[in-house]
């Protein structure tokens, strides 16, 4: 089993980073989709973390071996990676179109909660009463936030109807492509499982992509564009790096702040430069809802902790008691 380092404080700030950085990712992706298609940022995104991740495992002679893809459960369970990361890659930019980075990655929050309620069917996990919790003040959150839209987007098929199904699937096939994974860590790094993610994704991708709006982009848009394709890979560097200083519970805990961290950035950046962005309007039950996402995202992440904080305190009294 993976022994932490206990350096609390790196950890700390690794999980900031990631989470700062998949907070304003959305805003440059939303500002791409004027000037590129949801298929071409996808390539490229894939195509350069392909290039960067494989470097990395030739210049250390760790790509993955091919000779263990003679076991068809690996490769099917390679296969269900491919597809619920691509699919989760192509339906969240396209959401984008239709929704505002705001309520994308609140909505998105979904993924983890997801996952965890995949692993108690497919991995027979036990569901903690903290994790119960945490699940219910999540959806709470999310209805609040959706407060102002929810009647339309429920009465009558509209674009952001469209944007938040694509987003919710994106969650789905999010948490498929993480409990593949799972499985596959038993045979592979995470560097090498994602370095075969990214080369199957640029593949997949390339026939579908139209690359002529990259001779008019501005330097604007090719700043965001590289923003983007190194955020793929700085972002898990540095949330793999937490978990090698950091408990698992606590970085997603702090992950859990994503969406704030793209609401505040949205408004900051509408107010320096109203011309770039326009942030979305939430009145004060949207806020609250947002503050739930994050609270039961948090609690579901912690509710570990809290077993095992208990568990501990139980332990010290009963040696008390006995000495």
């Amino acid at each position: 089993m993976h022994q932490i380092t206990g350096k609390g404080l790196v950890g700390l700030l690794l999980a900031l980073t990631t989470a700062i950085l998949w907070g304003i990712l959305p805003i440059a992706l939303k500002v791409l989709l004027d000037v590129l298609t949801a298929n071409t940022i996808t390539f490229i995104r894939f195509l350069a973390a392909a290039v960067i991740v494989g470097l990395w495992l030739a210049a250390r002679g760790k790509l993955p071996s091919l000779a263990l893809f003679k076991q068809t459960k690996i490769t099917l369970l390679l296969l269900i990676a491919i597809a619920g990361l691509l699919s989760n890659y192509i339906m969240y930019l396209t959401g984008l179109e239709y929704l505002s980075a705001e309520t994308g990655q609140t909505l998105i929050q979904l993924a983890p909660f997801l996952m965890m309620i995949g692993g108690v069917y497919i991995f027979k996990e036990s569901l903690l009463l903290w994790q119960k919790v945490g699940a219910l003040v999540l959806v709470l959150g999310l209805l609040l936030f959706f407060n102002q839209r929810l009647v339309g987007m429920v009465s009558q098929v509209s674009g952001e109807t469209i944007g938040v199904l694509l987003i919710v699937a994106a969650a789905i096939t999010w948490a498929a492509y993480a409990l593949a994974q799972k499985q596959l860590l038993m045979h592979f790094s995470s560097k090498q499982i994602m370095y075969m993610l990214y080369f199957a994704g640029s593949l997949c991708f390339f026939p579908v992509s139209e690359f002529s709006p990259l001779q008019t982009m501005s330097v604007l848009h090719w700043s965001l564009l590289i923003f983007c394709c190194l955020n793929t890979v700085v972002a898990y560097g540095a949330f793999a790096e937490a978990l090698h200083h950091w408990e698992a519970s606590k970085v997603s805990a702090v992950l859990a702040l994503t969406p704030l961290v793209t609401i505040l950035a949205a408004n900051i950046i509408a107010t320096i430069w109203p011309d770039f962005i326009q942030a979305q309007h939430l009145n004060v039950w949207s806020w609250l809802g947002a503050l739930l996402v994050v609270t039961g995202s948090t609690l579901t992440a912690l509710a570990p902790q809290f077993v095992e904080y208990r568990a501990a305190r139980r332990v010290r009294k009963l040696q008390r008691d006995v000495f």
